[in-house]
């Protein structure tokens, strides 16, 4: 079985985040960049475990970036990945990703393509499905469970109030969540052999863009608490009447 794992760079989750250039642009001064979670700890780890239980499978890496992205890439190789494509393109615009990792998808003929469920800095969540209607295969979203047998794949997905059992042919596209896999941190056999792993460049085909980013803006700043005496109770009941507001 061939498997193909989108790999995308995001800010750590500690990073500050900051805007320059009349927030047009993200500042990258001071960012710590790691692998996408939903990507690392779902997606891939999935992927090392089927290869764990199947020595003859083999897991590609593909991220569209430019060459800073190549750490990430080399980190993710030290996990498990057998080599990895970039495409050396840098965009904002989920279509024209996807594209490109359509088209890598196309090239290798892959039997599964992985994408994390969201970035952790857009939270889009749109490039599986793009991919997916890209390449005219099964999509499934939400994935917290995958088992392959034959040719056939049983997926659990996370539905609202509950969880769902589907089942499709290979090839197939799906997005991992939480509960896909565990956690892992590369050993240092797997670190020195990353080194080596093939990590090829390719240039993009071409692509049409449909949305780009405007302007940023960070969320307004925390309101301070606000204390009501036990016995205030019309005080209390006007204050969620009129300033609270629903999460």
């Amino acid at each position: 079985m061939k498997i193909l794992v989108c790999i995308s760079k995001t800010p750590d989750t500690t990073a500050k985040i900051a805007f320059t250039d009349n927030n047009t642009k993200f500042d990258v001064n001071g960012v710590q960049w790691i692998i996408n979670p939903y990507d690392e700890w779902y997606s891939l780890v999935r992927a090392i475990e089927l290869k764990e239980a199947d020595p003859s499978t083999v897991i590609h890496l593909v991220t569209v970036g430019a060459a800073d992205t190549e750490p990430i890439i080399r980190k993710a190789l030290a996990l498990g990945g057998d080599e990895a494509i970039r495409v050396n393109l840098e965009s904002d615009d989920s279509y024209a990703v996807a594209l490109q990792i359509a088209e890598v998808a196309r090239q290798g003929a892959y039997d599964l393509v992985f994408t994390g469920k969201e970035t952790i800095d857009y939270n889009g969540s749109s490039i599986g499905g793009m991919v997916a209607e890209l390449l005219d295969l099964p999509y499934i979203a939400m994935a917290t469970k995958l088992d392959i047998n034959g040719t056939t794949a049983t997926v659990n997905r996370e539905i609202e109030g509950g969880e769902e059992t589907c089942e499709a042919p290979l090839p197939l596209v799906l997005s991992a969540t939480k509960g896909m896999a565990e956690a892992r941190i590369p050993n240092m056999r797997g670190i020195m052999a990353a080194r080596t792993k093939p990590l090829k460049v390719q240039e993009p085909v071409a692509a049409d863009v449909f949305t780009a980013v405007t302007s940023y803006g960070l969320p307004p700043a925390k309101a301070g608490v606000k204390l009501v005496d036990a016995e205030n109770v019309e005080e209390l009941v006007r204050l969620l009447h009129e300033e609270a507001k629903a999460i």
